[in-house]
């Protein structure tokens, strides 16, 4: 179930990669809920879509939607709001323990789902989300932002045309101090993040190794750590960890470290590094390293020997990253969040519905993205043990 280079190749390709495509005659039309995090994106940028309705609980995020998008279709209701007669596309970003729900019911009427991340709080959950991909025919995507950092998007295309060789290690690391306030709201009451356990958040991880590697993550060991926070005993998840590190085996017997922390004095980051047996990449750090990229050359180009062994020094260098925005409509050449992959995210996910294809972060990716670190979870609560995952396989 591994990709190939050329599998690679062709994913690259259909993943937004390929220079900015002329604009559809055909116009979707996207609801969005959730005015917090889904006031960041730009479906009003992107040439084949449309804003039709928004929606949110809160009269104040329900107002700057309306003003992002420029919508005067408003609703308090997500019920009322999925009965708006011209929608084709919901965009589902309200807090993580509704996206399964809300996605499903999306698709129920006959819409297509982007949502944030993560995908799913549980495999039943994810199983379930699958199921209705399948049963309804629509398309789904996650909205995982590492997928499209610039740094990531090199990553895939130096992988594809098989510039690492074999890669070896890999790791991640998603680095968030400072979520304690959060944890509350206004009134003091506990939010949805109350005691989130960190390896139920993995995407930002694993949405960097995992399309990057082609690999699939078949084991898992995990250790948690937490010093018994007043929030860390009395959160509804049961969680006692502000951190977990996993230790996870890949589907071609290579190994990938994953370290997920909400309480650490390192600096925030989401970062990867991939090691190969040619070329190896290094992302900036928040200590000041820049992008480099490591390579085996002699007289400035890979030589391999007869057994097909690289030959020559490694040879460290910085690497100025681009940003990649030729890939995209000139309207959305615009700075965004997370690294700019709020973009790419907007446009993969409306070219999808107009080609009438699997978005690249589709429903399989996403499982992919999200179950390990269900399971790394579980591994961390039992001390260690070694656990296996599931494949659910590819779009």
């Amino acid at each position: 179930m591994d990709f190939t280079r050329r599998t690679l190749l062709a994913a690259a390709g259909a993943a937004g990669l390929a220079n900015a495509q002329a604009p559809s005659d055909r116009k979707v039309r996207i609801g969005v809920v959730g005015g917090g995090f889904g006031a960041d994106f730009q479906w009003h940028l992107q040439p084949d879509c449309v804003v039709e309705a928004v929606c949110d609980i809160r009269p104040d995020r329900l107002e700057r939607l309306s003003k992002v998008y420029r919508c005067a279709n408003r609703y308090r209701s997500f019920a009322e709001f999925l009965k708006h007669p011209k929608l084709d596309a919901v965009a589902v970003f309200t807090p993580a323990p509704m996206h399964v729900w809300m996605a499903v019911e999306a698709m129920k009427t006959g819409k297509h789902v982007i949502s944030a991340v993560p995908a799913g709080l549980s495999e039943a959950e994810l199983v379930r989300l699958l199921e209705t991909v399948k049963s309804t025919g629509l398309r789904y995507m996650m909205a995982e932002t590492s997928f499209y950092r610039p740094q990531i998007v090199t990553c895939r295309e130096m992988a594809a045309r098989n510039e690492f060789g074999s890669i070896l290690y890999s790791e991640a690391e998603y680095h968030h101090e400072g979520l304690i306030p959060l944890m509350r709201d206004d009134r003091g009451f506990p939010t949805w993040r109350y005691g989130f356990p960190p390896m139920w958040y993995p995407t930002h991880c694993l949405g960097m190794v995992v399309p990057v590697t082609g690999e699939r993550m078949a084991e898992v060991q995990a250790i948690g750590w937490g010093d018994g926070h007043e929030i860390l005993a009395t959160n509804e998840y049961a969680n006692p960890f502000w951190n977990t590190t996993a230790f996870f085996r890949t589907s071609r017997g290579h190994c990938s470290r994953v370290a997920v922390f909400w309480h650490v004095a390192a600096g925030g980051t989401e970062r990867a590094q991939f090691l190969g047996d040619r070329a190896s990449y290094f992302m900036e750090r928040p200590d000041g390293q820049p992008n480099m990229i490591a390579r085996i050359v002699k007289d400035g180009k890979t030589v391999l020997d007869e057994n097909g062994y690289p030959q020559g020094d490694v040879k460290i260098e910085p690497f100025r990253q681009p940003n990649h925005w030729e890939r995209l409509p000139e309207p959305l050449r615009v700075a965004s969040g997370h690294g700019g992959s709020h973009t790419f995210l907007t446009h993969e996910f409306i070219r999808a519905i107009v080609e009438d294809r699997h978005p690249a972060v589709n429903v399989w990716e996403a499982i992919a993205y999200t179950l390990p670190g269900i399971v790394a979870h579980q591994s961390a609560l039992k001390g260690g043990e070694l656990l296996k995952i599931k494949n659910y396989g590819r779009a």
